[in-house]
């Protein structure tokens, strides 16, 4: 995984990792100021009760992606907050390899858009959110 963390932007690596996103089962490929990427796989545990994807581990995902790529651009000039995810479901999945990509339509100073993708292994888009964060620096 390549990170920003030598530059001062995005802890790293490790910092990638807890109960959450194990859940979920991501797994981060690749983080730039512009562009988060990461694969996981439709699982049972992840399954709504008609045996398909929740729609919420998709928001989940979108969120998560989001919030990587505007944390490793923002850097240690502060701390990004999700203030409005709006993710659309193209298609139902079960099972099988997703792959979930994040890229920046604006960076501001006081909040940034991310748009994130998620494909699946015949690359046919399944779902399409976007995350409103808002930028906090600290006070002086």
């Amino acid at each position: 995984m390549t990170t920003q963390a030598d530059q001062g932007g995005f802890p790293g690596a490790e910092d990638l990792a807890g109960a959450f996103i194990e859940h979920l089962g991501l797994e981060f490929d690749e983080v730039e100021e512009g562009r988060v990427t990461a694969h996981w796989t439709a699982a049972a545990h992840l399954h709504q009760p008609y045996g398909i994807l929740h729609g919420g581990v998709h928001c989940s995902v979108v969120e998560t992606l989001a919030s990587v790529g505007a944390a490793t651009w923002l850097g240690d000039r502060g701390k990004v907050v999700g203030v409005n995810n709006n993710t659309d479901f193209f298609r139902a999945v079960s099972e099988g390899d997703l792959r979930s990509t994040a890229t920046p339509l604006h960076r501001g100073r006081s909040q940034q858009l991310w748009l994130v993708e998620t494909l699946d292994d015949q690359d046919r888009v399944v779902a399409r959110g976007q995350v409103r964060l808002q930028n906090l620096y600290p006070t002086a």
